[in-house]
């Protein structure tokens, strides 16, 4: 995800009191171990989640606290037309287990 110049701080700050409701519907959908990492020199924002055997996160875009929180970022953060983060794919070169 890209994060707009200028909005570091911003961001941190929003994360840093996300909102409770938001919490329980991604707990709720199996997601844990949660993590966004910023690269400074481009502002490229990594996220990583891990994920419960039965999640169902693949339903998380339709729900209206996630949609709400997407709109509320959107003027952070590079988005598509529906305030979803453009996400860019990140090739995996090495894991260990």
């Amino acid at each position: 995800m890209q994060l707009k110049p200028g909005n570091v701080a911003e961001y941190k700050r929003r994360h840093d009191e996300i909102w409770p409701e938001l919490v329980a519907q991604l707990q709720a959908s199996g997601v844990r171990d949660y993590v966004i990492y910023l690269d400074p020199r481009t502002n490229t924002l990594y996220a990583s989640q891990k994920l419960t055997e039965h999640n169902t996160a693949d339903t998380l875009a339709q729900t209206e606290i996630v949609k709400k929180w997407w709109a509320s970022m959107a003027d952070l953060m590079e988005t598509n037309p529906d305030n979803s983060p453009v996400v860019y794919p990140l090739d995996e070169m090495f894991y260990l287990d």
